[in-house]
């Protein structure tokens, strides 16, 4: 996802007058244990959805004989792990949570854990059984983004910003000895992807705007040789190595709007066309042993999953899954296939299913606490135009019937990114809002993914003056769609999704009745400026040069702090003070510009969260608020109906 950050002013600018204390003491959160408390009504109150405990980044052992997964079960995410036989689960780790989870060729678990969500990680090895740990990359104040392990699990390579603070080199570390070496000096991003079996060559992408290229890099000699590096910009992802080293699988939209499935042989240096599903793909994996190749299609949202035989060229009967999303990821020692299969009634079970015969069973049930899984709300995908004739599509979720005569109103999800789109898997929030007879748009403005590369690239540069046209756009087309109650509508999203929250209320002053904003860029200047250096490889492409005073004179003009005044519609602002992707400072002036002009704002302000709200009494603490606040703007609220534990 490219989320963008920000803090500085542009010169000539209009803004707010700002003080030194941009924010306030009771802005400061400070949450309570979480309580399951129903509404007054009898209905479940919003903690029993943020607490249903659905399992994530889930991964198999190298031998398929154990399964580990992310939970925040006991408050912060931990790891969590259990025999594929069944069994009782073990918790790994306890220290102040786990970012992400990769597991080992010999069998161990590597995680990497930042502090309060800053996003510098340190790397650490657990035993199987977890009773054996040791730090293989100490924590520092670099960016680091892992990349793989080698095949016989002595090495790993990852990303970082060591060198300069700005640009990811490529580093070798020795698990042995946890000894790190530069293997390779970058402009720019370059990611370690894919480790060559029995050899020296690590795949590589470099980020290139919204799409990438691809590299092959000697480990040993420290060479670079490029592979794919098209004119215009494409996406060459999911690269699977062959088990003889030879060549390997990718999923790729060079040639199409649409991505492709190819193999390229290293020998000839030629790509060679697998399967065109017609539809973006979301992941290929190949078994360890090379006979079965699986990919999912994304169709609105929806994933598909498909599997073929390459031994023998057929495709094979794929087992009935949840209709959701799914994610899938072979052992690495044997041909079976995990699936995570999130989806509203379900919401994250972990599935396996063995190719060579033993079928398809559960690893990992979804606990939820009190809540009836089956009655959640499955979306309808939506279709229509912009008044430009762009394909805007959505997830629509409609509450249970209204009392005769009435329309439900509706909120206006809006996803980051913005290269990313909605997904129907369990969304605490959008299932407690259609509990309370809200209406959910997830919706795709122009620029989402997951619709081909025309779509995606809609938003680019000064067309980014459109987006904004697709909210006003869709809320025509929920109106005439005599669904929903055109008078009560709302708007929300995190990341670049606050960003068009932000900006579609000084857009469209008149046009809702209340906006939700968490993590949202106010000042494209300072965004671009202070973006972290992850981004800054694809935001000079996406965005353009913020140097060049054209280009800064129009991002100005697409800043929200800058067209602050107009906000009149009510707010709640929520953000991370340890954001280092968008920092804190960005919602503190959009909510002190907000208050100097009279508008109704409230602000929840995390002393430890970054890009993102991940501690579990953190966000049943945001999201009470969140729901509170759009009962009352919605008039759903009453002596009757409100909600006991709301704080």
């Amino acid at each position: 996802m490219r989320a963008i950050l920000l803090s500085l002013m542009l010169a000539g600018a209009a803004p707010a007058a700002v003080s030194a204390q941009t924010y306030r003491p009771e802005d400061v959160v400070k949450a309570e244990p979480v309580s399951l408390a129903s509404a007054q009504d009898g209905k479940p109150d919003i903690a029993r959805f943020l607490l249903v405990r659905s399992p994530r980044d889930a991964v198999l052992s190298a031998d398929g004989s154990r399964v580990a997964w992310i939970s925040d079960v006991t408050g912060s995410p931990q790891i969590w792990t259990m025999p594929v036989s069944g069994g009782f689960p073990d918790q790994l780790t306890y220290g102040s949570g786990v970012d992400w989870l990769e597991p080992g060729p010999a069998g161990q678990w590597l995680y990497g854990a930042d502090t309060d969500g800053d996003e510098r990680v340190g790397m650490h090895l657990l035993s199987a059984n977890g009773t054996a740990e040791r730090t293989i990359v100490e924590k520092s104040p670099a960016f680091r983004t892992f990349g793989t392990w080698s095949r016989d699990g002595r090495r790993i390579a990852y990303s970082s910003t060591e060198r300069n603070g700005t640009d990811f080199d490529i580093y070798v570390t020795d698990v042995a000895t946890g000894r790190s070496r530069r293997v390779y000096e970058a402009r720019g991003g370059f990611y370690a992807v894919a480790w060559q079996p029995g050899g020296d060559l690590l795949a590589v992408s470099e980020t290139r705007g919204g799409g990438n290229d691809l590299h092959l890099l000697n480990v040993a000699s420290g060479t670079l040789t490029p592979v794919f590096r098209p004119k215009d910009i494409a996406e060459f992802s999911s690269v699977e190595w062959a088990p003889n080293g030879q060549g390997f699988y990718l999923s790729t939209n060079q040639s199409s709007d649409h991505h492709e499935i190819a193999y390229y042989d290293l020998a000839t240096r030629k790509l060679r066309t697998v399967a065109r599903p017609g539809f973006d793909i979301g992941q290929v994996a190949l078994s360890p042993d090379g006979r079965y190749l699986v990919w999912t299609t994304i169709e609105t949202g929806f994933s598909r999953l498909h599997a073929r035989d390459l031994s023998t060229g057929n495709d094979l009967t794929v087992p009935g899954l949840p209709s959701g999303t799914l994610g899938v990821r072979f052992a690495a020692d044997r041909p079976v296939l995990l699936i995570s299969a999130n989806s509203p009634t379900t919401a994250g079970q972990v599935m396996a299913w063995d190719l060579a015969g033993a079928g398809l069973r559960t690893l990992v049930p979804t606990d939820a606490p009190g809540l009836d899984l089956s009655k959640m709300v499955t979306p309808e995908a939506v279709r229509f135009a912009a008044r430009d004739g762009a394909p805007l599509t959505g997830l629509l979720y409609m509450p249970a019937a209204s009392a005769a005569g009435s329309k439900p109103p509706v909120f206006m999800r809006i996803h980051g990114g913005p290269s990313a789109y909605a997904t129907p898997g369990f969304a605490a929030d959008v299932q407690y809002y259609v509990s309370r007879g809200i209406a959910v748009l997830d919706f795709n403005y122009r620029g989402s993914t997951g619709q081909g590369k025309a779509f995606e690239a809609l938003n680019d540069r000064q067309k980014k003056a459109d987006e904004v046209g697709d909210l006003a756009d869709a809320v025509r087309w929920l109106k005439a769609s005599g669904k929903v109650d055109g008078s009560r509508m709302a708007v929300g999203g995190g990341s670049y999704g606050g960003y068009l929250t932000n900006q579609a209320l000084g857009t469209y002053p008149d046009m809702f009745v209340a906006g939700v904003s968490i993590v949202g860029v106010s000042d494209w200047v300072s965004a671009l400026e202070g973006a972290s250096p992850a981004l800054k490889a694809s935001d000079k492409l996406e965005f353009g040069d913020i140097a060049d005073p054209k280009v800064r004179a129009f991002f100005a003009s697409l800043s929200p702090i800058n067209n602050v005044a107009k906000i009149k519609t009510p707010m709640l602002v929520m953000h991370g003070a340890n954001d280092p992707r968008d920092p804190v400072t960005e919602s503190d002036r959009l909510v002190q510009g907000i208050r100097a002009n009279g508008s109704q704002v409230i602000y929840l302000r995390f002393p430890d969260e970054g890009h993102g709200i991940s501690r579990l009494a953190n966000r049943v603490h945001g999201y009470r608020r969140i729901a509170r606040f759009l009962e009352e703007r919605f008039g759903l609220t009453s002596s009757a109906g409100q909600q006991a534990a709301t704080p």
